[in-house]
């Protein structure tokens, strides 16, 4: 069996992440609904990332964080995780405070620097 050679890359189509918008303030009893609704958008999706967009959770406290930490529970149970848009500075604060970190939209990833990049210089290390 033979087939047409291919010009050019191979066309992959990449799922686009879901997104949900938090409502603020979030109470305890809205948590399982939202839950539910992250699991179902990864489903539906296939995107493995559901973006939260959490501009509308008002001034951060220890509600939003338990939140938080729900639904990428839930998101990393369905093979997922979550994403957030629009983070206040002081809500990302707080979240590392108790030990939280979570992807953030227009933030890189954390990685290992560039090739050729030296973080300090160590007496007798050679000039490149």
């Amino acid at each position: 069996m033979s087939s047409a050679p291919h010009s050019g890359l191979l066309k992959v189509d990449a799922p686009t992440p879901a997104v949900l918008a938090l409502p603020g303030p979030v109470t305890r009893d809205a948590v399982p609904r939202l839950c539910a609704r992250v699991r179902a958008q990864l489903e539906e999706t296939g995107a493995g990332v559901v973006i939260c967009d959490v501009a509308g959770l008002g001034p951060p406290g220890l509600a939003a964080v338990d939140a938080l930490a729900r639904l990428e529970l839930t998101a990393r149970r369905a093979g997922g995780r979550i994403r957030l848009r629009n983070a206040d500075p002081a809500l990302r604060a707080l979240l590392g405070l108790v030990g939280l970190r979570f992807e953030a939209e227009g933030e890189p990833e954390e990685r290992e620097p560039a090739g050729g990049v030296q973080e300090a210089v160590e007496p007798g290390d050679p000039p490149l």
